[in-house]
Order: C-alpha cells, then structure tokens, then sequence
C-alpha cells in the first residue's frame, strides 16, 4: 500500500508544555531567550494539539490519508532524557495512536524532532557521546508501549540540520555556533540512530527508518572552483548522513576536519544497521560557489528563475525527481525504498483560504515524484507538510506551511483550497486502483 500522507511535529502544535508532567525541552529555552525567534514566539501554545488531537485527527480522516507522520516529545515521555517513564505522556501518544487506527490512518511516529531535553543539553546534548545510548533507551520504552500497532517508526529526523542550525550556526535550539567544530553532533546523532535501530527492533519494531534532509546540489558554474565547492556541500549536506546509513562509511571529510577522532571502533557497523526505508525530506535545490571568504569552502549562491514560497525558498518539482533519481544511481542495491516524508511550501494565506500557490506546488511534486518512480526509484509514501499552520521555528508563527488555517488566537482549524484539492486527489487515487 502507497502511504499517503501528512506529517507534522511536537513542538510545532502540541503546545502544552508544562501539561501532565512535561519536561523542559531545549526549545522551551531557546524561544524563550530574547532575540531567539522571529518576535518572540514561543511553542508554548502553538496548535495547541495535546487538547485538540481529536479534532486534527477528524481532519486527517476527512482528508482521506491513509498515514500521518508525528514526532513524539521526548521530554513528555522522559521529562529529564532519563529514568523512568511519564505515564501520562505515554498515555497520550497511545490515545493518538488508537484513535489514528480506528479512523483507517498509519501512525508512523519520529522519535526524535529537534526538541532534545534540556537536561541532557545540560550535559552536552549532541555533542556528549553518552546521548546516543540514552536515545536508545529512549526508543526502547516509547516502542516497549506501542510497537505492537505500530509498524513503521523513523527514529531521527533531518540531523543535518539540526546540527548545523542548532549547532553549527546557532540560528536553531541550542544556539551554538561551533561552526564545523559541530561534527561529532551529526556522528553522535547517527550512532544514537543505529543504536535506536537495535534497541526497536529488539522491541517489536517490523520496520525502521530515518530521515534525512536531501537537496539536489547545483554548482554556480562549470568553472573548477565552483564545481569543487558544489562538491564540498553535498558532502556536508547529504553524503554525511546518507553514506554511513547506507554504505557503512564517511565520505572525504577533509574539506571540514582534519581528523574523526569522534568516531569510534565499531561505530560505522552500528550506523549502518539495515534499514527497510530510507525517508527524504525535500524542498528545493541549492547552488553553491566558490567561497568568498575564509572559513567554509563553499558559498550559496542562490537560485533565480523559478517561482518562490512565502519563506523565499526556490519552486523548482523537478528537483525533487533529479534527488531521487541521483541517490539510485549513487547507492544502486544500498538504497532501501524511500519515502517522501516531508515536501510542502508555505504559501501568504495569513487572510485566505485561497492557497492556489500551494496546489500548484503539490501538483507539480507528485508528478516528479512519479517520473522518477517510472525512471526506477523505488518510492512508497507521500507525506505533505504540514497538516496544520504551526509554530515554524525561528521564524515563529510567521510561516504557513498548513493544508488547514489556524487562527492562533482562538485556535480554530479551516480546511484551506489546498485540503480540498488533496482530498479529491486521493479520491481519485482510489478509483484509479
């Protein structure tokens, strides 16, 4: 069965943060530092989803998806990263979990959306080896209570980015800005991924996946310097996550560290567990240069020429079928099959429902998605982001990314055009098979 989807993430609408014994998570502390977020927006209420699951899910079954992609908070579950799990926060990821059952819906759950502990930020967060096994431990009890309905978990999402904007830039919770001294984030991260592989499947788990962020990497010229540093990116950007999962090594690092001293014996054998899925997230291009300056061997040169969203990132559909295609031909037999478990724009919908932008964008998307299927990639899922406007991280409630408006102030959902279009597309999907 094709997984169509909707996807979304706990900080980004549960809300209710300090609800039924909730820990503090590291984007509790980052919104709440001034200057942090785009005026000052926090997720403290945001879609207010730990209240209202009932309704979102109603929308989802009113939608006609046959699968919704979430994250569970870890802080709900482990309030400290540790110890003894939170019955109530258990408690709420399995009511959402039976109620997406009994409406026909696939709960495919993400462990772990950026919203790290503050605790364990305390000591060291990503950047402390020892979080990997805890994250682990973390999978365990999460799966322990729900891996006998659920089939397919995905255990971290996008750790390229948040390494290099929590990390590496800071312009993301933690706020640090280690610049490439962020590396043993991304490592400790992937190791905390295979860790969690283990320890799920020992739980019951039939199928796991991770997500990685993918960009298509478009050099500014054919001229050498702007080809090596295209180079340099898309080992940043995507070989550094995709390579270990799937091929058991880093590529050439040496453009960034001189050295993997963060890398252990036996790491690489513990990343590269087999995976039934490998999930991609993809929103558009990048083209790189040369660098301008000292410091990171590339630079982004933009992209003109193409329409643009409401955040100013490029619309170009082709790139999503150019990403999958490429990544058959880099890993051939080592690609799992692959799910799109992010794709979406946001559209200036802040006073109308009318998000023609928005279709347009979906519509070109599958349709790359499914030339690329017919060029031999091996796809099974479509997730759209986002079910819900929601609170979009720095950038605080400035960004609508939702298929359904939400008014924060009174917290009212509105099906926009771009739900109903949807929903006659899956409809018609049915007929077709």
């Amino acid at each position: 069965m094709f997984l169509w989807g909707t996807a979304t993430a706990a900080y980004q609408i549960e809300g209710a943060v300090a609800a039924d014994g909730r820990g503090v998570s590291i984007w509790d502390t980052f919104s709440h530092e001034p200057g942090r977020t785009r005026d000052g927006h926090t997720g403290d209420l945001a879609c207010d989803h730990y209240h209202r699951w009932r309704e979102d899910v109603a929308l989802m079954s009113g939608l006609g998806v046959n699968a919704y992609r979430f994250s569970i908070a870890w802080p709900r579950v482990q309030p400290l990263g540790t110890g003894t799990a939170n019955p109530k926060g258990l408690d709420f990821y399995e009511r959402l979990v039976d109620a997406l059952l009994e409406a026909g819906i696939q709960p495919v759950p993400t462990l772990f959306h950026w919203d790290l502990p503050q605790a364990l930020q305390d000591r060291g967060g990503w950047m402390n080896r020892e979080i990997s096994e805890i994250f682990a431990d973390y999978a365990a009890i999460v799966a322990s209570r729900l891996a006998d309905r659920i089939p397919l978990w995905i255990t971290l999402n996008e750790p390229f980015v948040h390494m290099a904007y929590g990390y590496a830039m800071g312009i993301h919770a933690p706020g640090q800005a280690l610049l490439t001294g962020a590396l043993p984030a991304g490592h400790h991260q992937l190791l905390a991924h295979g860790m969690a592989v283990r320890a799920l499947r020992a739980a019951g788990a039939r199928q796991v996946a991770i997500t990685n962020n993918c960009t298509p990497v478009w050099p500014a010229s054919q001229q050498e310097p702007d080809l090596s540093a295209a180079h340099a990116y898309d080992v940043l950007h995507n070989r550094l996550f995709n390579d270990p999962v799937l091929l058991g090594k880093y590529p050439d690092l040496s453009a960034y560290t001189p050295t993997l001293d963060f890398v252990h014996d036996g790491d690489l054998d513990v990343i590269a567990a087999p995976l039934d899925f490998l999930g991609v997230n993809y929103y558009n291009p990048t083209r790189i240069a040369a660098p301008t300056s000292e410091g990171l061997p590339f630079t982004d040169a933009g992209i003109t020429g193409y329409p643009t969203t409401a955040f100013g990132w490029p619309v170009v559909p082709d790139g999503l079928r150019e990403l999958l295609t490429g990544l058959e031909t880099r890993y051939g037999a080592a690609l799992p099959p692959v799910l799109i478990t992010e794709n979406g724009c946001s559209t200036d919908d802040t006073a109308t429902l009318d998000d023609g932008p928005r279709i347009a964008f979906l519509e070109g998307h599958i349709a790359a998605m499914r030339q690329a299927m017919a060029e031999g990639v091996d796809v099974r899922g479509y997730f759209v982001w986002s079910l819900l406007d929601n609170f979009e991280w720095a950038e605080g409630y400035h960004q609508r990314f939702g298929l359904v408006h939400v008014d924060f102030e009174t917290q009212r959902r509105t099906p926009k055009a771009s739900y109903a279009w949807l929903r006659s597309f899956l409809e018609a999907q049915k007929t077709d098979t």
